[in-house]
């Protein structure tokens, strides 16, 4: 027999947690708020409790985040804008590899973080009202559709963007040219990355064509005042909420506990290795591998973004791995470099022991009393680096040591993306609860007579993800040990 249950909106639940700065004003749309289904019978284009309770707690939209705290962003960006301004968001599209064969789904991390719809072709709107504490929510998605949710899935439809995403209006996304023209004739200004940046415009086929002179979602917008979205979204993602960095904190627990384990082992090539941590990230409970990593051995190591993983793996060689896992979207970010036997050689113990003390002495400085910002920590870095060549011998003197052997910065802002805020200017100061990398590193050419002959062909970065503390740094992946000792102890 199935079980018969009552699916409540879900910010009906929330209403019992303190009220916040804004609301979203009634639904003008007439379709039920409650609706009494079979559990047997939910179906909905990603998991929720109701269906996934294995993975979603309750009181969650998505993994580690509530309803509730997807409002408040909302209503946060709405603070933002101008009275009778409105923000305009695409979802992802669904990019193939060849014919029907489509690569994975990832969601416009900027979208999600305001809806937590994780579904293609969606859009979402954010109207500011007249008022200061009034905004509409409007969400335009799929309609439900037996055929086609036969071959490719479940869709949660224009009910599931009321009742489960807490949308104030829903409607198809195939009548989005329509709707939307009717919400932008009524706004003030228009935010919107659309179409910008570079990136296709995500919503030409529900205009009519991709032609740049014919884009119908352009023309609808000629008369309206447009400016970029995306500094606000900035501004909005940097500081990372308790929930988020609980699924941050969980991912890069994970993520460096599944490293350390690989330590232990010996590999034949960088594909094994490879395999087994993909294999180790989603098997201890994360969703996936955050980004395409970098496994490499030996002069591999060199290229800054070696991802092909497939050579052999040399006994006198370093390997070094930049990997992760994701939670609930959020990523983490972990370099580590060790010894394909398990020791190091002298050359490359003096090498990492150096840039080590350089790594630990800027995760020190990852907290909000230090008045530091990205730029300032890659000087110290820099500085700590060359005074580090320098007594292990190198000529520091030409002008392009640092260009050749440590050509990347220092750090990034990491979170729904791993170059998170990308744009976000590297001159502000870090404030707490914001989250970072700390990534020096030495790459030493092989074919350079002007550097001591036992250090060339060696690469070495060293990273972790930090929160910026107020007092003291956290660093979210510290379940990846790095100190020499460490790693050489795990295969005696």
């Amino acid at each position: 027999m199935s079980r018969r249950v009552l699916l409540p909106r879900r910010a009906a639940a929330a209403a019992l947690l303190p009220l916040p700065t804004f609301r979203s004003r009634p639904a003008l749309r007439s379709a039920p708020r409650r609706t009494l289904v079979s559990a047997a019978h939910l179906q909905f284009g990603q998991p929720l409790h109701e269906t996934h309770p294995h993975l979603i707690q309750a009181g969650e939209l998505t993994p580690g985040i509530s309803a509730l705290e997807y409002h408040h962003r909302r209503a946060t960006l709405a603070q933002k804008l101008p009275r009778g301004g409105i923000a305009i968001l695409a979802a992802s599209e669904l990019k193939y590899r060849s014919g029907p064969v489509f690569y994975p789904f990832h969601q416009d991390p900027n979208f999600f973080y305001l809806t937590g719809f994780n579904e293609p072709d969606a859009v979402a709107v954010i109207e500011k009202g007249k008022s200061k504490v009034e905004y509409t929510f409007h969400l335009f998605v799929r309609g439900k559709d037996a055929q086609a949710e036969q071959w490719d899935g479940a869709r949660s439809g224009t009910q599931a963007a009321l009742d489960v995403f807490n949308a104030d209006e829903a409607g198809d996304i195939e009548h989005l040219s329509t709707s939307l023209a009717d919400i932008v004739s009524g706004a003030q200004e228009v935010y919107t990355d659309i179409g910008s940046f570079g990136r296709k415009n995500a919503l030409s086929r529900f205009f009519g064509g991709s032609n740049a002179k014919l884009d119908g979602f352009a023309k609808m917008l000629r008369d309206s005042t447009v400016r970029p979205l995306r500094p606000f979204m900035n501004e909005l993602r940097l500081d990372k909420s308790e929930a988020e960095l609980n699924c941050m904190r969980k991912a890069g627990s994970i993520s460096g506990a599944v490293i350390t384990a690989a330590m232990k082992r010996g590999y034949e090539t960088e594909k094994q290795l490879w395999a087994d941590l993909a294999y180790g990230f989603k098997t201890q409970g994360l969703d996936g591998e955050a980004y395409v990593p970098v496994i490499g051995g030996g002069t591999n190591a060199l290229s800054i973004h070696y991802v092909r993983n497939d050579a052999r793996l040399r006994n006198g060689d370093l390997v070094l791995v930049d990997a992760g896992g994701e939670y609930g979207n959020y990523i983490t970010d972990i370099t580590r470099t060790w010894p394909v036997t398990g020791e190091f050689t002298g050359p490359q113990r003096d090498m990492y022991n150096m840039i080590l003390q350089v790594q630990k002495s800027c995760v020190s400085l990852c907290r909000e009393d230090a008045d530091v910002t990205l730029d300032k920590l890659h000087r110290i870095a820099e500085g700590g680096l060359k005074s580090g060549l320098k007594d292990l011998g190198f000529d520091t003197s030409r002008s392009d040591v640092m260009d050749v052997m440590f050509p990347h910065h220092v750090g990034h802002f990491i979170g729904l993306d791993v170059h998170d805020a990308p744009g976000h200017p590297r001159t502000q100061r870090l404030r707490e609860d914001q989250c970072i990398t700390i990534e020096p590193g030495i790459y030493v050419p092989t074919d350079d007579e002007r550097w001591p002959e036992h250090f060339r062909g060696i690469g070495i970065r060293i990273e972790d993800s930090v929160r910026i503390g107020k007092e003291q740094a956290e660093v979210l992946t510290r379940t990846a040990v790095k100190e020499v000792e460490e790693i050489e102890s795990l295969r005696r």
